[in-house]
């Protein structure tokens, strides 16, 4: 299970690395949200995985550890809120400039 836990962030953050280094603002913009989940899935992965396993200490021998279910929970909010915000920012980026192309430079400014 670990293995499997394992491939899967390491494929998340392959792909959402690929997509950050693309050359359009919306890949960008998906790469960093894959980013995120790969990230929340890692924070995740600390508390150790346990199945059926409480997230406080009680009758149980096994539990689970609340602190990285606190710290995920928080940083999809987090997530949610920068991924609405780098989307609003790149229509608006895509309106004014007319492209959206990431590394587009306007030919007039570059001469001067």
């Amino acid at each position: 299970m670990e293995a499997l836990f394992s491939v899967t962030v390491g494929v998340l953050t392959a792909c959402s690395v690929f997509l950050i280094l693309r050359g359009r603002s919306f890949p960008v913009v998906v790469g960093i949200t894959m980013l995120s989940y790969a990230v929340n899935l890692f924070l995740f992965s600390t508390g150790r995985l346990t199945i059926n396993g409480a997230p406080i200490l009680g009758t149980n021998t096994e539990y689970a550890d609340p602190l990285p279910q606190a710290l995920v929970l928080t940083a999809i909010v987090i997530g949610f809120a920068m991924t609405a915000y780098s989307v609003i920012l790149a229509v608006r980026t895509r309106g004014e400039i007319g492209t959206d192309e990431v590394n587009e430079q306007d030919s007039g400014e570059s001469s001067r």
